[in-house]
């Protein structure tokens, strides 16, 4: 959507510049019209000067009215040529905002651009951690400890009939003590 509007504000950016430089080549051609006129109009003053010098004035007022038509000519043309010039300022000023505006449009394209992929990767995430995969690992590792556990527990009651040295070693020693307590209590009563 967003690409579509970018493509038709370029597309007008191409239309307006594709104007102007047809303006611009209109603008020439009026400038070089008038350089034209111009021309004539000090050529009829040149031959009006000449049919004067020469007595003919009959041939003075034609050249002179020749160089009027021209002068009227070239006053319309620079009308012509004042008003492209205002029409390619405008143009210049549609060019810039428009170029200011397709700027902030790609920048606000990038925005959204960036905004849709992060709303589509929490999606993702969501989607994982809702769906019954991640429910179906953490009962498989539940399992797994599970397992763990009775065989850790298997270990441990093979140790539970079993004594080793130290154990007996110990008992040894606590028996020693309990038989010389009883021994000495014996000889007390012994003695009584």
């Amino acid at each position: 959507m967003v690409r579509l509007i970018i493509q038709e504000m370029e597309d007008t950016l191409v239309e307006v510049r594709s104007t102007s430089a047809k303006t611009l080549a209109e603008r020439k051609e009026l400038v070089r019209r008038v350089d034209t006129l111009k021309a004539q109009m000090n050529d009829w003053q040149d031959k009006a000067e000449l049919a004067l010098s020469k007595d003919r004035d009959d041939l003075a007022r034609a050249a002179l009215l020749e160089k009027q038509k021209s002068a009227e000519a070239v006053a319309s043309v620079e009308g012509e040529l004042e008003h492209v010039g205002s029409h390619i300022e405008k143009l210049q000023q549609e060019v810039t905002t428009l170029q200011e505006k397709l700027a902030d449009a790609k920048a606000r394209q990038k925005a959204i651009i960036l905004r849709q992929r992060s709303a589509e990767s929490r999606l993702e995430v969501k989607k994982a951690l809702d769906s019954s995969k991640v429910e179906d690992a953490l009962n498989r590792f539940e399992r797994y400890e599970t397992k763990i556990d009775g065989l850790e527990s298997q270990i441990e009651s093979y140790d539970l009939g079993k004594k080793t040295l130290a154990d007996e070693i110990a008992e040894l020693q606590k028996n020693e003590k309990v038989d010389d307590e009883l021994a000495e209590l014996k000889k007390k009563l012994a003695d009584k």
